[in-house]
């Protein structure tokens, strides 16, 4: 390999006599001139010592390192925020997660783009720092690779396996008084057992699953547990991958192309994935000009089956899909049915198909069933529409029994006064819990409501109560939980004047999401609402407040 060929942008820092500045303090970090010579590659990592997926993430930063040096690149570590959302929930934190999936696209794009890196490596684990690389890596259309942290591995405890959405609903059964404190604590001490994004299929499996299934992860790769050594291998391979990927100019605008989005959308309903992968590619989408809308997840959705069944949906874990042979296993299934596109590039410079050729299914453990004989005949996202949400809805029916529902409207201003509701048992059967202001710019930030959802789970209400928010949800939430509603309260949509009483009808059979009313008094109520006054004036929160879009477009800074 001609290294010097291959320096296409960070010549411009290294090479010529005006350069000697440049060079004099490359040569400050300890760079030999045979080093400064080769190609540039950004290893962006967001390793931290507060967030389970990303405490390990330096040992996998070393050996992408080892990796791309030993295919003649010059690697330059650096970091960027990852915020854990179990930590951030159910408090003023959880507005800052998904802005912070922004801030970190821009801190990578200004990292890359000051220092003109040739190729760039993303590590990252959880739920708004990998879809934030993607972006980045979108945007900058770089020759890239994405190595996600891997799973966590199931806790076990009282007999039985567990993970960091047991202790959520754990804690609405203590408040039922189901559960004592002693209980409650076992819970607590062995749901999350070492490093890894949380154990189920939650929204950071879900993004490392997607972003496989996209093309920018090496094949195998995203379920691979955190704590196996494989990822260490499989850490050196990116290395080294993205360092093809620069010699033949292979870019993420050859591969993330719309059919491979389509791709993803087909993978998450086969999984029956997180609600938040909805917001997550719409906005990596936009950053390749790519127009990726609601009715894309509809109609891949409504033709694909779901092929297995993951925590919190189901009851296996990502390393059980790991064992039935990952995303690959997934996805040849869905080719050999002729639900994917096989002509799609991958970062192997391989087709999807030519990937797929030789995949070998291990002992069949029935953790990944047949598309003859699914879990569902149809994907686990559902988009609702009605007069509750003109712009959509959106609902995961990954192991939701009952899938209509209607009844009395509870309405709850934030998530706080519901969650308060739920806890003292005011909440009862058959009501349709409702929560807004809590959207992208209501909020601000888009908070999840897991604490509320857990709580109702908790209760055993989960089959007898219903909620609708234009908030999110965790991917650990399970049951008849309608988010994204859109337009959202705060920008006047229909959920700003629902009141208590009002007759709601959640259906997911027919795609629906009403208010029993007319529209001439929606416009009624409408007219007399007043947008209420915003949360933040200054900093962040503030500027996402002004500045994002819609939950129907991804909730992306416009």
């Amino acid at each position: 390999m001609d290294e010097g060929r291959l320096k296409h942008r960070s010549w411009r820092v290294s090479k010529g006599v005006d350069r000697a500045p440049h060079r004099a303090l490359l040569k400050a970090v300890g760079l030999t001139d045979e080093e400064i010579s080769r190609p540039f590659v950004a290893v962006a990592n967001s390793w931290n010592e507060i967030v389970p997926g990303h405490v390990h993430l330096r040992e996998l930063a070393e050996r992408v390192k080892v990796g791309v040096r030993r295919a003649g690149g010059m690697p330059f570590e650096f970091n960027t925020i990852a915020i854990c959302d179990g930590i951030a929930m159910a408090h003023d934190g959880m507005r800052s997660s998904l802005p912070s999936r922004d801030i970190i696209a821009d801190s990578v794009e200004l990292m890359v783009t000051a220092h003109q890196y040739d190729a760039v490596v993303a590590i990252a684990s959880c739920d708004k720092i990998e879809p934030g690389m993607m972006m980045a890596l979108a945007r900058l259309n770089l020759p890239s690779i994405f190595i996600n942290g891997g799973p966590m591995l199931m806790g076990e405890g009282g007999g039985r396996r567990l993970a960091i959405g047991n202790v959520f609903e754990a804690l609405g059964a203590y408040h039922k008084g189901e559960l004592t404190l002693e209980e409650l604590c076992v819970v607590e001490s062995f749901a999350c057992p070492g490093p890894g994004s949380c154990a189920g299929l939650y929204t950071a499996n879900t993004m490392a699953v997607l972003i496989e299934a996209l093309g920018m992860s090496l094949p195998g790769s995203s379920t691979i547990p955190a704590v196996d050594v494989r990822r260490l291998y499989v850490a050196e391979k990116a290395g080294e991958a993205v360092m093809k990927a620069l010699e033949t100019d292979l870019k993420p605008s050859d591969i993330m192309t719309y059919e491979a989005f389509r791709n993803a959308i087909a993978v998450d309903a086969a999984i029956g994935g997180s609600t938040n992968a909805v917001l997550h590619l719409m906005a990596i989408a936009k950053e390749l000009d790519l127009r990726l809308t609601l009715d894309d997840f509809d109609e891949v959705s409504r033709r694909t089956p779901q092929l297995v069944e993951l925590i919190p949906g189901g009851n296996y874990s990502m390393q059980d899909l790991d064992m039935a042979g990952g995303v690959p296993a997934i996805m040849k299934k869905l080719l050999d049915a002729g639900l994917i596109d096989g002509s799609v590039v991958t970062i192997t410079g391989k087709t999807l198909a030519e990937n797929l050729r030789d995949f070998a299914y291990p002992k069949d453990t029935g953790v990944v069933r047949s598309v003859e004989n699914p879990v569902r005949p149809t994907g686990g996202i559902v988009i609702l529409r009605g007069n509750l949400a003109p712009e959509g809805a959106v609902l995961k029916v990954s192991g939701v029994k009952r899938l209509k529902h209607e009844g009395p409207a509870r309405v709850f201003d934030c998530e706080e006064d519901a969650y308060e509701a739920v806890k003292r048992g005011s909440i009862e059967e058959g009501d349709v819990v409702v929560i807004r202001y809590e959207g992208p710019k209501g909020g601000p930030g888009m908070r999840e409501m897991l604490s509320v959802t857990s709580g109702i789970v908790g209760r055993g209400m989960g089959e007898s109560v219903a909620l609708v928010t234009d908030g999110r949800f965790s991917g650990a939430t399970r049951g008849l939980m309608v988010g994204h509603v859109s337009p959202e309260a705060f920008e006047g949509g229909p959920i700003a004047v629902i009141k208590d009483g009002d007759w709601i009808k959640v259906d997911a059979e027919q795609k629906r999401l009403d208010v029993l009313l007319d529209w001439e008094e929606i416009k009624r109520r409408l007219a007399s609402w007043n947008r209420p006054a915003p949360k933040y004036n200054k900093g962040v929160l503030a500027r996402y407040a002004k500045y994002a879009s819609s939950a129907s477009e991804g909730a992306v800074f416009k």
